[in-house]
């Protein structure tokens, strides 16, 4: 059996995403990675809020634990026929580094990443985490757009 990892982030369309990664994964034998990614620009950010309001900071072990729970509420909507073989999980780090990082720990053959909609012209946006990903992966990218 084959993994794809599917991209979740803050830029991330994901009903199209997730439904470009099922069709995917319906028709060859794939089991797909659904990842909620928190970038590390994103949790230091809040990091510092929390501190500065005397609230209790995070850990990256708790931002993850959130960050999975959400790509299960995500996924288990998503495939709710069930389909598709899949296992959620969050990761926190450097963008888009943590999730090349991401794919190649976990041996995924295919990407699914939200780009950004496409400009007057027709010309599609690649966002900077999809860009980078396009030029990074050694293997296939499924970008879709909003």
């Amino acid at each position: 059996m084959h993994t794809a990892l599917v991209v979740l982030t803050d830029e991330t369309a994901d009903e199209r995403l997730l439904d470009a990664a099922k069709r995917y994964a319906s028709g060859t034998d794939t089991e797909l990675l659904v990842c909620r990614f928190i970038d590390r620009k994103e949790y230091q950010n809040d990091a510092r809020n929390e501190a500065r309001d005397g609230k209790q900071v995070k850990t990256i072990e708790m931002i993850e634990e959130e960050a999975e729970e959400e790509a299960t509420a995500v996924a288990d909507r998503a495939f709710a026929d069930g389909d598709v073989s899949y296992t959620a999980i969050g990761a926190a780090g450097e963008l888009p580094k943590k999730i090349i990082e991401v794919a190649d720990e976990r041996d995924c053959g295919h990407l699914f990443v939200s780009g950004r909609k496409r400009s007057p012209t027709g010309k599609a946006l690649f966002g900077d985490i999809a860009q980078a990903v396009l030029l990074r992966f050694d293997g296939p990218v499924t970008v879709t757009t909003n």
